[in-house]
């Protein structure tokens, strides 16, 4: 046995070993290859290879095992437009949006941040790979919804979301003035969170000159003490909008002092009620109207005012007075209704 392991001709082994098979041939691995691989082909665990650039195209190509996350919005079979997606966008997250190249250009002024044209590379018109947005798709998506002009309320996104989607669409060229006014599904989804985040939502508006969002947020802030405004949400507002704020409190409070100065308007003297015993009522409206001036606060709904004057009339006898006082305190609240809430 020893022998003839010695006898053995290496040479031939080794030759025999270094030449392929007849009618096979050895597979190079796809890193090796010019041409891409086919679509669905399953690879085995490779090192992890460096990071590349947020503007490298990503292949399609992916392992069949491996789950890939798709828009439930922007699918390739979306009904979105007459024509047929042809960009795929890749969040940082690791979703799929199928949108078209012509809407997202036709909607920036910098080319979606000098990310397209691209050129098609199928047949079918769809570009071949994916294009990495950093982005996640929370806010990816928010900003798609708002250039295809379509409401994502039933994504239910967070307001720190829609915060930082505004940021994105500036970075992408994307007008918030344009996409963000009264008729835009956006605007509305803005101004549903505006009771649980009033002051962030007006400093948003003001901060992208929204006038039309700042005014209805505005309404949110009257009870909003302005002395515990931060020196970062001032620089936030900036001058005209902090201006405005002021002026809504200011001109609401002064608003209030002045409605509530006249007394009941006085009746005729009678033989149980006289000019004397009217001052009694007007003394009582004096130092109640007194109070409500003090501390004249902008945000002061007419129930509490009539909860706190209504009972003056029942320090008086005369009905004619208590007539005088129910006109009076109907009038003023009539009056204090309709001031103006918002900048």
């Amino acid at each position: 046995m020893a022998g003839n392991v010695e006898s053995l001709d290496w040479d031939l082994v080794f030759q025999f070993v270094s030449d392929p098979l007849e009618g096979s041939a050895i597979e190079k691995p796809w890193t090796e290859r010019t041409e891409p691989p086919p679509f669905g082909t399953a690879f085995g665990q490779v090192p992890t290879p460096p990071e590349s650039c947020t503007s490298s195209p990503v292949d399609l190509s992916s392992d069949e095992d491996t789950p890939v996350f798709v828009s439930t919005t922007f699918f390739p079979s979306a009904q979105l437009h007459a024509l047929p997606p042809d960009l795929v966008l890749l969040s940082s997250d690791s979703v799929y949006f199928y949108v078209h190249q012509h809407v997202l250009l036709a909607a920036s002024d910098n080319s979606f941040n000098s990310l397209l044209p691209l050129s098609p590379r199928t047949e079918s018109g769809l570009v071949e790979f994916a294009v990495p947005i950093p982005e996640p798709s929370a806010e990816l998506n928010i900003v798609l919804h708002a250039i295809y002009n379509m409401s994502c309320a039933h994504y239910s996104p967070s307001f720190e979301s829609l915060v930082s989607a505004l940021a994105v669409m500036n970075v992408y060229g994307i007008s918030v003035k344009k996409h963000i006014t009264r008729f835009t599904p956006l605007y509305n989804l803005l101004l549903f969170h505006a009771p649980l985040y009033p002051l962030e939502l007006y400093a948003l508006a003001a901060s992208y000159d929204l006038y039309d969002l700042a005014v209805p947020a505005s309404s949110h802030l009257l009870s909003f003490p302005l002395a515990s405004l931060t020196d970062e949400m001032v620089d936030r507002i900036g001058p005209r909008y902090l201006k405005r704020l002021f002026f809504l409190h200011f001109g609401r409070s002064d608003a209030l002092r002045r409605l509530l100065l006249p007394p009941p308007h006085p009746h005729p003297p009678t033989g149980t009620c006289n000019f004397t015993e009217q001052k009694k009522l007007t003394r009582a409206w004096a130092l109640a109207s007194a109070y409500f001036a003090w501390d004249a606060r902008p945000d002061l709904s007419t129930s509490s005012m009539e909860s706190a004057l209504a009972p003056l009339g029942e320090q008086v006898s005369c009905e004619q007075c208590k007539l005088a006082l129910q006109e009076r305190l109907k009038t003023l609240i009539v009056q204090w209704s309709v001031v103006k809430r918002t900048i």
